[in-house]
């Protein structure tokens, strides 16, 4: 099946920027959120992320009227039946990603692909809510989506193999790395990163040193473009926390305990850049 249109359900950081690559790559894309404030939003963030590609001379300005003119905004989640694929990328709470796969397999042909952008949740489990297992799959983008090359691609236990081979070579006319993963907590990206953060959290809480010179370790030492304390409030520590969890739970393994500093400093509404502060202060 050739992949013509796509739709991209949730709006925030990873589906804008996952609806920026497919229509920047001439891909009809409708994006789909259930506020205006949230389209505004995404548009916005598409529109600045075009003009600074434009002014590192890596699109024209051809090339953001074009992409702009594939780009559809929507309040309505039955403007995603048309769609040949449509990626779920709202926020990590499985309740909330199965309600949208409920609906969304009540109204999408029986041969549309569904795609989550999950960073932990099972695919397999997701799957199984619906009537097209074998067409359901993981495509776990990396923030920020226009920059990062690698996508995981995760099968489920149903998960054909013709529904990974679409998907493994739509991911490569984007531009992206496809890598095929199968389907455990954490998949390949978070099972190594998220225990690496955490620990580097345990190093805090336990005062073997600060977080800056954890970080200046990690990079100097270990060739790290950023330190993993600095990642996590860029990826954000409530997000953090909840893949430790998903971790912890899916393994029953100690080895996933989430640190308790990393609990406190959530429960407190230290998230990191989001809120402000987290291992570091930062200006909103």
């Amino acid at each position: 099946m050739a992949i013509k249109n796509v739709a991209v359900v949730g709006g925030g950081t990873m589906g804008n920027g996952i609806a920026h690559v497919f229509a920047q790559n001439g891909y009809e894309t409708v994006l789909i959120e259930t506020k205006q404030e949230f389209l505004d939003r995404a548009i916005s963030t598409i529109k600045k992320n075009l003009e600074r590609q434009a002014k590192k001379g890596k699109i024209t300005g051809e090339d953001i009227s074009a992409t702009m003119g594939r780009l559809k905004l929507s309040l309505d989640i039955n403007d995603a039946k048309s769609a040949d694929i449509v990626i779920e990328a709202v926020f990590e709470d499985p309740h909330t990603k199965g309600g949208i796969f409920e609906k969304l397999d009540s109204i999408c042909r029986p041969q549309t692909i569904f795609a989550s952008n999950t960073s932990s949740l099972p695919i397999t489990a997701m799957a199984a809510d619906t009537s097209r297992p074998d067409k359901f799959i993981g495509m776990h983008f990396m923030n920020p989506v226009p920059m990062m090359k690698l996508v995981e691609v995760i099968r489920g236990i149903a998960t054909s193999d013709e529904t990974f081979k679409i998907v493994k070579e739509l991911s490569e006319a984007v531009g992206k790395t496809p890598v095929e993963v199968n389907d455990y907590p954490g998949f390949v990206s978070n099972r190594v990163l998220m225990p690496m953060i955490n620990e580097a959290i345990y190093c805090v809480m336990e005062g073997v040193a600060k977080p800056e010179d954890i970080d200046t370790v990690m990079m100097l030492g270990m060739a790290h473009p950023m330190g993993p304390l600095t990642l996590a409030d860029f990826i954000g520590l409530d997000v953090c926390l909840d893949i430790m969890n998903v971790l912890y739970e899916g393994y029953s393994d100690s080895k996933y305990r989430p640190c308790p500093l990393l609990k406190k400093m959530v429960h407190a509404g230290f998230l990191g850049r989001k809120s402000g502060r987290g291992f570091f202060v930062y200006d909103k």
